[in-house]
């Protein structure tokens, strides 16, 4: 049974990093030792500074409007808290429109903050097809935008000036495979997916992907939950899940860490008690997810965004916007929390700040020209 689920999950690894089944076969123990590695180089101390080295200096007395998709979402508020750093060393206001994971469709939002007579917008956690004709008036009054999150993919796209973020396909991979290297043959998975805006249906599909190709993993469930629902409706779906599969689910993947925030409602965390379940989660982490992590309470893993040097990003991609130069193009490596490296880069506070000087960073060229 050991070398049989030794063999299944080379087997999976090869098919996720070559991508054919005739590679899996041949290339299996070279795909292992490259996904111990991704997963490795994942978790490993964010210590060294990656990003960008020159740009322009730091422009003084600018308007920003903040459109947050959710101010409770601490990631989100953990990234306005970064704007806001970054933005007062010349002089920059930011003003804060808090969508409470209710954006309204179409323009009116950007309308708000086009009203308030900005020099540039940023756009936490909204998507941006959303808010397409907010966009249009944005881009006619020559105002730029950058977004967090916004878009499927970070970087410049028509409208956005720059998307700042994880590339949500390799943060799933990267959940997903940590989750290949800890099955065993009583293992029984449940996927909460949400698939309501381009970025999150980009993890849920990277997620079902590399799930369904193991052989060893069986999935029972794949449970379409938007994010802004789970509150509402995780109880109900929980009580079904256990009715019908009992103690063969044993493992839960989700696109986000909100869905294990309301599993531990006392009423959800009853039904699951007996179940000893194992979480995982593709983002983006949350305070409450690092709690979980370091009491080994369900949740043995995010991978989380560096949320408070994102800002630092996002007030320096306006810059370079206002500057007249190019997006930076800087994504920073996904990163992988688990309890074994929880204590670096931030995580003895519950939250991810890499240990790479990345405000000096920022400052040597801001201030130096």
């Amino acid at each position: 049974m050991i070398q049989r689920k030794f063999n299944i999950v080379l087997g999976v690894l090869a098919m996720l990093l070559f991508g054919s089944t005739a590679l899996a076969q041949e290339n299996a123990m070279q795909a292992m030792g490259k996904a111990n590695a991704k997963v490795a180089k994942a978790a490993s101390h964010k210590n060294h500074w990656d990003g960008p080295t020159d740009g322009p200096k730091l422009q003084n007395k600018k308007r920003v409007v903040f459109i947050a998709g959710d101010m409770v979402n601490t990631v989100v508020a953990e990234l306005y808290k970064g704007t806001k750093e970054a933005a007062a060393m010349a002089g920059w206001e930011v003003l804060l429109i808090d969508c409470r994971a209710a954006c309204y469709q179409g323009a009116p939002v950007i309308n708000q903050a086009l009203a308030m007579k900005p020099d540039g917008i940023i756009l936490a956690g909204v998507d941006a097809q959303s808010q397409a004709k907010g966009l249009d008036k944005a881009q006619e009054k020559k105002i730029p935008v950058v977004g967090w999150h916004a878009i499927a993919k970070p970087g410049p796209v028509d409208g956005l000036f720059a998307n700042v973020g994880n590339n949500p396909r390799e943060s799933a991979q990267i959940a997903a495979l940590y989750g290949v290297t800890e099955v065993n043959s009583k293992m029984g998975m449940v996927i909460f997916t949400d698939n309501s805006t381009p970025y999150l249906s980009a993890k849920s599909s990277a997620l079902i992907e590399i799930i369904k190709q193991c052989d060893i993993c069986r999935l029972l469930s794949v449970e379409e939950m938007p994010v802004s629902d789970a509150s509402a409706k995780m109880q109900q779906t929980v009580d079904d899940l256990v009715k019908h599969y009992g103690s063969k689910w044993t493992h839960v993947i989700a696109v986000s860490d909100v869905y294990f925030d309301v599993m531990e409602k006392p009423a959800i965390a009853a039904l699951i008690a007996g179940n000893k379940l194992k979480g995982l989660s593709a983002g983006d982490g949350s305070v409450t997810s690092y709690q979980r992590i370091h009491a080994n309470n369900v949740q043995i893993g995010t991978v989380p965004e560096p949320a408070n040097m994102q800002g630092w990003q996002l007030v320096d991609e306006l810059n370079r916007a206002f500057s007249g130069v190019a997006a930076s193009g800087y994504s920073m490596p996904v990163h992988l929390a688990t309890n074994q490296n929880i204590p670096f880069d931030g995580g003895d506070k519950n939250v991810f700040e890499p240990d790479n000087d990345y405000r000096n960073q920022y400052r040597k060229y801001w201030v130096a020209k």
